[in-house]
């Protein structure tokens, strides 16, 4: 028997992106891997129009908080995935994962804003968790 894999998602505010990669993940792997999320500067909050983009395609948030990175935590996940170039994470002598940045899709570069905006963030999110769990699945059958 193999221990599930893990993932961190971590972005600044802990209130979008990395909660969103968070909720996508929980949804598709099913239970199957330990998903995890937190901020360098957790907000207050979730965002909003974030919560709404996932429950259009049945993601849920339900229970979760912007949270700081716990450095235990971060040591032993397999995998950990920064979204976005605003947060940084150092990484911990004996960490278990490198640490990876998502450069996500911003639409409001392009000038989409609201709730266009988090589903434009949410179907780029959504593809890279698909090819995320496709290589944790892939790992998993070599361990």
């Amino acid at each position: 028997m193999t221990a599930r894999p893990s993932v961190l998602f971590v972005c600044v505010k802990n209130g979008g992106k990395s909660q969103m990669a968070g909720a996508l993940m929980r949804l598709e792997a099913g239970g199957s891997v330990d998903v995890h999320t937190a901020g360098t500067a957790p907000g207050a909050a979730l965002n909003a129009e974030s919560v709404a983009a996932l429950s259009e395609v049945g993601a849920s948030t339900d229970g979760e908080y912007p949270k700081p990175i716990d450095p235990d935590l971060l040591a032993r996940v397999d995998r950990v995935v920064i979204l976005g170039s605003e947060a940084v994470v150092e990484p911990l002598p004996g960490m278990r994962a490198e640490i990876e940045t998502w450069e996500t899709d911003e639409p409001s570069q392009r000038g989409i804003e609201g709730v266009e905006r988090m589903r434009l963030v949410r179907d780029d999110i959504r593809a890279r968790v698909l090819r995320l769990r496709s290589e944790l699945d892939t790992q998993g059958v070599q361990q």
